[in-house]
């Protein structure tokens, strides 16, 4: 989608990999319709039930509480003829028809998406409003208000895949979010791919008419991408679609500055580019006659020897083979510019002013941007979630719990009016700090007011998720990794344990974290003292004046018979023979090639 010619691939080197921290507290447009098209792709199990809402529940859940951003969703309108007609070729060609039957949709008149698809997309627009996310809906496509958003200031960046968000103007654009908890975010922005390509908004827009794009998919025939860029680059911003539209009109003059070398003369007229004559010998300027007569001034010989012969490989570096290769390079530079310009006159009607319009134009707003935004309906989104998905009550508003943390926390920054989560949850304390994707965060604990009921995991409820578990593509992204809180009982009581953002948690409760922050220091140096005292108690292993060799931890059997010959009696020696008698027995009774060497050795040291 967006501009052909694999263009993701060109913008790929100058891609920014962002951390985990990146969007918080940031405004960022979502093209709705790109998430449930790549949902619909990265499912591989059949049986589950609605993915479109399942994902888009968990994926804003985390955007909001998990990274921290304020999401506002686009949907698109009514696409434009030439983007329906587009639609249908992609069709037909993905199908295998041949594009002579292809029905023409009449002037003015939109082809709208399927049934089945926009009937996905009205569900997750009420389920991101009972969510209390804001939701606009463009007068076209979606990723034209998303870009004139990001554009205008009104958000911080777009989560799309349509690379012609940069056409309509967007700055800053997420692709996609990367498995790797490190490097999250695969972020572009304009101004990289301005200071790496040296391609401006324009540009792009050229590039799209020459390769390509949703609103005419074929571009000019025998024109790629590479060629495309090579071309466009040739002429600034401010000139190159007036020159494509003197190109398109037959004018196949139109070249370059840098490219022109009429004006390669001498003070006398003369052309610069005209080769000086050469010695075929040495291979430097003069004749090979006058350098018999001469000696060359450029070989090192001595007063008797002539000139030297050339390597195979040597070139000049004079003025006159300077500038005969400059001409050469300007002169090859003209005719495939003029090669090119001739492939984009043969191609009618180009380029389409509709297409150039569109990507140029900014309003594209049904109505004026009101972004706002509420707060979750529990008991609306429960009966939601209940007929659509058949999940029960407790397992909805335990999923919640996140979403509704990051609410009340933001809430209490500001004001201190609403004590309670969900109107029987208090914040108790914070557990311990967490490290989560390389970033710290508080593992709170939360106190369930009353009867501590809705903390607990009905039966039917663990079945329910079980069932919404579905096997993904490898590379799907962070925000369908959805968050369970943790249950946790301490001294008869539950909690339910969540990780929230420090700096969150610190301007909500700050007397809580500096309490949490002399706890630790005083664990801190208990920890040090206890150990110090340990150490002054137990002597230290590595003292030579304590250390025992290896005899003294493991006495043979024959360091036993010689002390016990030295210091016993007549009753020493009698318990010795028995028990050399004995170890004689047990060495007839099994045979020594019989015993493994490992246990032959350890029956030395008895």
């Amino acid at each position: 989608m967006g501009v052909g010619g694999n263009f993701w691939d060109l913008l790929k080197p100058y891609a920014r990999k962002e951390g985990f921290d990146f969007l918080r507290n940031k405004r960022v447009a979502v093209d709705l319709s790109f998430w449930i098209v790549q949902h619909e792709n990265a499912i591989k199990a059949t049986h589950v039930r609605n993915p479109h809402l399942r994902l888009t529940f968990f994926r804003t859940i985390n955007l909001f509480s998990k990274f921290g951003a304020l999401p506002v969703f686009i949907v698109d309108g009514t696409p434009s003829p030439l983007k329906s007609r587009a639609r249908i070729v992609r069709y037909f060609r993905s199908s295998g028809i041949e594009l002579a039957s292809l029905p023409v949709p009449e002037e003015g008149v939109s082809a709208e998406r399927n049934h089945m698809f926009s009937s996905h997309v009205q569900k997750c627009v009420e389920l991101v409003e009972l969510l209390g996310m804001p939701v606009l809906k463009a007068k076209g496509e979606a990723e034209s208000l998303c870009a004139q958003l990001n554009s205008e200031g009104h958000v911080d960046a777009c989560i799309t895949a349509d690379s012609d968000a940069f056409l309509f103007g967007a700055n800053c654009i997420i692709k996609c979010f990367c498995p790797n908890f490190k490097e999250p975010f695969e972020c572009y922005n304009m101004s990289d791919i301005e200071a790496g390509l040296g391609l401006k908004r324009k540009h792009l827009i050229a590039i799209s008419l020459l390769v390509g794009n949703d609103h005419d998919i074929k571009g000019v025939r025998g024109i790629g991408l590479d060629t495309a860029l090579r071309f466009v680059k040739a002429f600034s911003e401010e000139d190159i679609l007036n020159r494509l539209h003197e190109i398109g009109k037959g004018n196949t003059s139109q070249i370059p500055i840098f490219i022109k070398f009429e004006d390669d003369m001498d003070m006398d007229g003369n052309s610069l580019n005209r080769k000086q004559s050469h010695c075929s010998l040495c291979g430097h300027p003069g004749s090979k006659k006058d350098h018999m007569k001469f000696p060359c001034e450029f070989c090192v010989t001595k007063a008797d020897e002539g000139c030297q012969r050339k390597p195979e490989d040597f070139k000049c570096d004079c003025f006159s083979c300077d500038m005969n290769r400059k001409h050469k390079e300007k002169k090859r530079l003209k005719n495939w510019h003029t090669k090119i310009c001739h492939k984009i006159a043969e191609e009618p009607n180009f380029p389409k002013n509709e297409i150039i319009d569109m990507y140029l134009c900014n309003d594209n707003a049904s109505d004026g941007p009101h972004i706002v935004w509420g707060k979750p309906n529990i008991e609306m989104l429960i009966d939601f979630l209940n007929f659509h998905q058949h999940w029960e009550p407790a397992y909805v508003r335990r999923m919640m719990f996140p979403m509704m943390s990051t609410i009340f926390l933001r809430d209490m920054t500001t004001t201190t009016e609403e004590t309670m989560l969900f109107g029987q949850y208090q914040f108790d304390s914070i557990e311990r700090v967490k490290m989560r994707y390389g970033y710290q965060f508080f593992v709170v604990k939360w106190k369930h007011a009353g009867v501590n009921i809705s903390c607990k995991v009905p039966l039917k409820e663990s079945s329910v998720q079980q069932d919404a578990i579905i096997e993904l593509d490898e590379t799907v992204d962070l925000l369908d990794d959805c968050d369970v809180p943790e249950i946790h009982e301490d001294s008869g009581c539950r909690f339910l344990l969540t990780d929230e953002n420090m700096d969150l948690v610190g301007a909500a409760f700050p007397a809580e974290v500096k309490r949490f922050w002399q706890d630790q220091e005083l664990k801190r140096r208990k920890n040090s003292t206890s150990r110090s005292q340990e150490n002054e108690k137990s002597p230290s292993p590595n003292s030579r004046s304590i250390q025992l060799n290896i005899t003294e931890f493991y006495p043979s059997t024959k360091v036993k018979h010689r002390q016990s010959k030295q210091g016993g009696g007549e009753s020493s020696k009698i318990a010795d023979s028995q028990g050399n008698e004995g170890s004689k027995m047990k060495r007839k009774m099994s045979s020594p090639d019989k015993i493994p060497k490992s246990v032959r050795r350890r029956l030395l040291f008895d």
